[in-house]
């Protein structure tokens, strides 16, 4: 496998641009693009919205889970994760495994703004959206911020966050090839 085969995981708080910035490099890289809401709104064939209120948010992280376990590319895919997926109790650990993890991050104005009346959202669909973003984003940046290279996106033109998700990517692909060559020859030793 040669850098440019590795997966990349971008993760990161709602808001924070992973869907729009993956599929602008994915393009640039030549891979392929998912994004996971919508592979799993494809294969449900329903909202992720419908599937929080019939079959509940446990289920859409079991659902999340399979999806990164069976439901995409081993290599050359750039996948958008959804903001909740890195935060369950090892999935961080399988994202690492599997490919490059950056984490965009923005302040918790910029993801208010951002998502200010956005209703297709099915955590924020309660009374009080503001105070849900930030108990969420509390109990979640601690994940974030050790998950990998972190690229902040407040108040930077698009082309530059993707130029600088490139470079890191580039850089830690590399890395991630020596580690998982050192992990080969530490089992064949």
């Amino acid at each position: 496998m040669a850098p440019n085969d590795v997966n990349l995981y971008l993760v990161g708080f709602m808001g924070t641009g992973k869907t729009t910035v993956s599929r602008i490099v994915a393009a640039r890289l030549g891979h392929r693009w998912l994004d996971s809401d919508h592979e799993i709104e494809r294969l449900e064939g329903r909202p992720i919205a419908d599937i929080f209120a019939t079959a509940g948010e446990t289920a859409f992280r079991a659902m999340e889970r399979d999806f990164i376990a069976n439901g995409h590319p081993p290599e050359r895919t750039v996948v958008a994760c959804g903001g909740g997926l890195v935060v369950q109790d090892g999935m961080l650990e399988a994202l690492q495994t599997r490919g490059v993890v950056i984490c965009l991050h923005a302040t918790v104005e910029t993801i208010l703004r951002r998502t200010a009346g956005n209703r297709a959202r099915p955590l924020l669909n309660v009374e009080d959206p503001e105070q849900r973003i930030r108990t969420l984003y509390a109990a979640r940046e601690p994940i974030y911020r050790r998950s990998g290279s972190v690229i902040l996106t407040d108040n930077r033109p698009q082309i530059d966050i993707v130029q600088h998700v490139l470079r890191v990517y580039r850089r830690d692909a590399e890395d991630f090839l020596r580690e998982r060559g050192r992990i080969a020859n530490r089992l064949r030793a």
